[in-house]
């Protein structure tokens, strides 16, 4: 009908090929085929176009002109109506290629409008559905956490961001309740990743059952995820919901053979109060976290103006310490020990303090911890162990010196190397130089942890174990290393008065210390009954503000002349 008069008329002036080999041709082409005149006119139409158009249509009727495209673009698809319509337009009266997708149902087809020369256009149809469809899945896997398949920060942000737009239509509030696993991260590290994967699992499934059908539960972390809850009527139930939270997740689980016990902190935000955007509330929730691990875990906190005061001045407070070793406000003070039998100093302890230019002297206190957080324990580390061996090697043989080395130094490889450094730039011998550590030490990787103490102890160099019986397992660690030396916790020193076993523990540890060939050094003496009843007991060695309180080298070494003299 149509077909061959259309190739006729786009055949160029002369050809003498048949018009229905170039139609079967056409035909068997799998992208549909349009041939517009100049006018507009439908001249040529393949099979596979008409049958695209009809299944777009699901009229059957074919359309004989641009105006009936343009009819068909605004019918099917009502989301692109505007685009592709002002398109297909501006293209048909400027002689512009132009492309967009309209779709029907489950059917989504590109279409393509190209100007050939003088004549008119050439339209092409192609069944794009599998591949949107294919893009569409690959979009939301992009949205979704690969292990637990729960909504990830990406696809949170979305419902986040609708959630609010609601806040702003009707007032509907919302809160965000961000959970931390507590004791997560031993798990992985003991039992590996397979075991920890499984157990993230269990915990996804326990925060299925627990929230509503209309909320959102998402992982954004390692062994972090965040609850949206939405149409929130009272604050009542949202406080629910965290105390759901703790209970449930801290209760034991069964994962591949092994019972274990985690927990979880909770850092809850409440929209309209604690904010209106995604980014306000994703950090006041944030904040909230922070307080309810730093209160002890296992809780849930709710964002309070004042934690946000408090960060920054955390923040503030972590800007000054790294400036604080290049500007050289650390300083070292040293608290002496006494040997009980003759009465005279036997070394010292190293303690630092900060200097800082506005704030005064900042307690170890407070800024140990943060510099532990922040991964400046290692640099700040090292230099009181280089300080310390300089300052050490003024004092009288065989007088020695005790730096405390944290878990995090444990970790770094350049440990040894930094001692060997110390001594050999100080020139102080390896034996008085004397490295205590607590139970956090021998907690991680004991293997590699042990591999560094005896590379110590070949030095020369002595190792402590400070804070002695307050880790559930002090004596097995006894048992897999050699210390020279135990310090006895001051919390039992305190104990010396107010509870009649006193006597009894700081007995037994001198005893222990005695028949393993240690060192026992009480820590805290701050009484002459206290001393007396240590000496009585056994000990060694004390500590504490009888003898000395901290000092400075340079008064360190003048009470060492007055010893001396």
């Amino acid at each position: 009908m149509m077909h061959t008069t259309a190739v006729k008329a786009w055949a160029p002036s002369g050809d003498t090929g048949e018009p229905r080999a170039l139609t079967r041709y056409l035909d068997s082409l799998p992208q549909g085929h349009l041939f517009l005149g100049s006018s507009g006119q439908v001249l040529h139409c393949t099979r596979s176009a008409e049958r695209l158009l009809t299944h777009l249509t699901a009229s059957g009727n074919f359309f004989p002109s641009v105006k009936h495209l343009l009819r068909v673009l605004r019918i099917v698809s009502r989301d692109h109506r505007r685009t592709a319509v002002r398109q297909l337009r501006h293209a048909i009266r400027g002689g512009e290629a132009v492309t967009f997708e309209v779709a029907a149902g489950d059917t989504t087809v590109q279409v393509g409008l190209y100007p050939v020369w003088d004549h008119g256009w050439s339209v092409t149809l192609e069944d794009v559905s599998e591949r949107c469809a294919v893009a569409a899945r690959a979009d939301e896997m992009a949205r979704l956490d690969p292990l637990t398949g729960l909504p990830n920060r990406l696809l949170l942000r979305e419902r986040l961001e609708e959630a609010l737009a609601r806040l702003k239509r009707n007032g509907e509030a919302c809160a965000l309740l961000l959970i931390d696993l507590d004791r997560f991260k031993p798990v992985n590290d003991t039992l590996g990743h397979p075991v920890g994967d499984a157990l993230l699992l269990k915990v996804a499934d326990r925060l299925r059952a627990t929230v509503r059908p209309t909320d959102t539960i998402a992982r954004i972390g390692g062994d972090e995820f965040i609850i949206l809850q939405t149409g929130v009527r009272d604050p009542s139930d949202i406080q629910a919901l965290a105390r759901r939270l703790v209970d449930l997740i801290g209760r034991t689980y069964m994962v591949e053979g092994h019972l274990l016990t985690i927990g979880a902190s909770v850092g809850v935000a409440v929209a309209p109060g604690d904010g209106t955007t995604a980014d306000i509330l994703l950090k006041n929730a944030d904040l909230a976290l922070y307080r309810s691990k730093t209160d002890g875990r296992g809780t849930f906190r709710f964002f309070e103006p004042e934690m946000d005061a408090r960060m920054q001045a955390r923040r503030r407070l972590e800007l000054d310490m790294r400036q604080a070793l290049a500007r050289r406000e650390f300083l070292l003070h040293y608290q002496p020990q006494m040997n009980l039998e003759n009465n005279r100093l036997t070394g010292c302890e190293a303690l630092i303090r900060w200097r800082h230019p506005e704030r005064g002297t900042v307690s170890p206190v407070d800024f140990i911890p943060l510099a532990e957080e922040i991964g400046l324990i290692v640099p700040i580390g090292e230099w009181v162990i280089r300080q310390a061996c300089r300052d050490a090697a003024a004092w009288p043989a065989p007088l020695s010196v005790a730096v405390n080395v944290s878990p995090a130094q444990f970790k770094s490889e350049r440990l040894v190397e930094t001692i060997l450094s110390a001594l050999s730039t100080s020139g102080l011998p390896a034996k008085r130089l004397e490295v205590e550590i607590t139970e956090g030490v021998l907690l991680q990787e004991s293997e590699k942890t042990l591999q560094t103490l005896h590379r110590l102890r070949a030095l020369g160099v002595r190792v402590s174990m400070d804070d002695f019986g307050t880790g559930y397992s002090s004596l097995s660690y006894l048992r897999s290393f050699p210390f020279d030396k135990i310090k006895i916790d001051r919390s039992f020193v305190k104990d010396l008065a107010a509870k009649p076993d006193g006597d009894a523990i700081i007995r037994a540890i001198a005893g222990l210390g005695k028949s393993l060939g240690m060192t026992t050094v009480a820590e805290g003496v701050e009484t002459h009954d206290q001393m007396q009843r240590i000496r009585a007991e056994g000990c060694t060695d004390v500590q504490g503000y009888l003898i000395s309180k901290p000092i400075t080298a340079d008064d360190l070494l003048t009470l060492l002349g007055k010893q001396a003299s």
